[in-house]
Formats: C-alpha cells, sequence, structure tokens
C-alpha cells in the first residue's frame, strides 16, 4: 500500500471536539469504522521498557461501547495524495522534512491531535485561518514553477518517498504525476476554504 497523506475538512468546532477528546479523531480518519473510537478507547496501555524486560504483559480487553462523533455537513474526507505527496512537499519547500510555514503543512505544522496514533504518527489540524493561509500561498504558485523546482538527482539524494523520480521520463511520468495530485491539493484546498473549514492531515 505504501505510505499516503489524507487530507479532510473539519469545521473549527470539531477540531476542538478532537483535541479535546483524541480517539474521537478516527470518526474523521475512518468514519466507515464505527467500532474506531471504542477500539481507540479500549486499548491497553503498552508497559514501560523496564516492565516489559522483566515479563509485563498487556491483556486484551473488550472496548468499551461507546459513540464516535457525528460529521456535520460539508465535513468529512477530500481526499489525499497518494503517494505524491513527499514529492509535492518537495517542490513547496525544497527541503526533505522541513521547510518554511505555511507550504510545509503536509509534513510538519499545525497541531497533533493528541498522541492518537493513526498510522504514522497523529494527525495533525489546522485552523480555518491557518487552512486559508496554506491555500493562499499555494495559490500564489503557479504550475510552471512547481515544475522548474522538479530536481530528480537531487530528491534521489535526499530520499524524497517513494524514490521514483529519477526513472527515464519516456517509461514514468513522474513529474507529470506529481503535477496531477497538485493540482488535486490545490482543489482540496479551495474546496475547504470555500467550507469555512480548517484542515486535518494524516500520513497512514
Amino acid at each position: 500500500m505504501g505510505m499516503r497523506v489524507g487530507l479532510a475538512s473539519l469545521s473549527e468546532a470539531t477540531i476542538d471536539k478532537l483535541h479535546a477528546d483524541p480517539p474521537l479523531v478516527w470518526s474523521a480518519v475512518a468514519p466507515d469504522d464505527p467500532e474506531a473510537v471504542a477500539r481507540a478507547r479500549g486499548a491497553p496501555k503498552r508497559p514501560g521498557l523496564l516492565a516489559r524486560l522483566f515479563g509485563a504483559r498487556v491483556e486484551p480487553t473488550a472496548p468499551p461501547a461507546v459513540a464516535g462523533l457525528v460529521l456535520g455537513e460539508g465535513e468529512g474526507d477530500v481526499g489525499d495524495l497518494d503517494k505524491a505527496w513527499h514529492g509535492i512537499h518537495y517542490l513547496l519547500t525544497g527541503t526533505a522534512w522541513e521547510g518554511d510555514p505555511p507550504l510545509n503543512f503536509l509534513v510538519t505544522g499545525g497541531r497533533e491531535v493528541g498522541d492518537e496514533e493513526v498510522g504514522y504518527g497523529p494527525a495533525r489540524t489546522f485552523t480555518p485561518a491557518e487552512t486559508r493561509e496554506i491555500a493562499g500561498a499555494l495559490a500564489a504558485l503557479s504550475d510552471e514553477q512547481l515544475r522548474a523546482r522538479f530536481a530528480p538527482q537531487e530528491m534521489m539524494r535526499l530520499e524524497i518517498y517513494p524514490e521514483i523520480w529519477d526513472r527515464d521520463p519516456a517509461d514514468d511520468d513522474t513529474l507529470g504525476y506529481l503535477m496531477a495530485y497538485a493540482g488535486q491539493l490545490r482543489a482540496a484546498l479551495a474546496s475547504v476554504v470555500e467550507r469555512g473549514h480548517g484542515l486535518l492531515v494524516t500520513i497512514t
């Protein structure tokens, strides 16, 4: 399957609820799994390292019956970036894992939703104001500018996932792949901003 970045549109009120009660994030991350929140609440805590060395075990427990969060109108998934997310981050920032806000939002920044692991780390949220800033910064970059930043050898040196960038364009148009998903990212952000929502970002 590989690593993918997912994007969801959430109202500021919903974002506040997630931070007040992090297991509720599963209502946004896995809306088709009604037991996800219950499993998150019922997950036993792992013993510390020393306890595990001395034989402590985690006993399975049945998750409690618990309601999830009902998302409002217009809230929820607005798409994912497949495996293009890291390459897009590079086009936006010129870095592997750093970069200046707000254009580094795909891999860092925002506010983590507790310590609830939803894949590769916790989900991160951006307020409606922060999301407008992200969308504005992206809109200020033309497709031509993004294309000019494509540097296959440097991307391979920096181990930009999924490390396919030096393939022969005649066989695999990796720049075209990135630009197609960059277009989807533009559309997703415009949709979130139009709704007056904030953004939830996950790496799964």
